[in-house]
């Protein structure tokens, strides 16, 4: 079976992980198929990169996302979580407006 989990990467005491495509039988660090992407909870906050079009396409396939992934999955707007966040450009409004009042 695929799972989709997180394999640990950086120096000691400096946490980074990446997310893979891997058989549920390797060592967490061992060998994987793919990488889909990574997380990093040393910055504030986190960050979190994900190749969207992979995800959806092992997920089709039957790979089964961990409990932290699955939880990192949501926050993106995979597996019924809420839409990921983006960036709304704040609207201005005429200054005519406030000049009438």
């Amino acid at each position: 079976m695929v799972k989709i989990r997180l394999r640990r990467m950086g120096a000691k005491k400096r946490p980074f992980y990446r997310i893979v495509a891997a058989d549920s039988r390797t060592a967490r660090d061992g060998r994987f198929i793919e990488i889909l992407g990574f997380y990093d909870p040393t910055q504030d906050p986190p960050e979190i990169k994900i190749n969207r079009e992979r995800i959806e396409y092992w997920l089709g396939t039957g790979a089964q996302p961990s409990d932290t992934t699955r939880g990192l999955l949501k926050t993106q707007g995979f597996l019924g979580g809420p839409t990921p966040k983006k960036a709304k450009a704040k609207v201005k409004e005429p200054a005519a407006a406030e000049a009438t009042e």
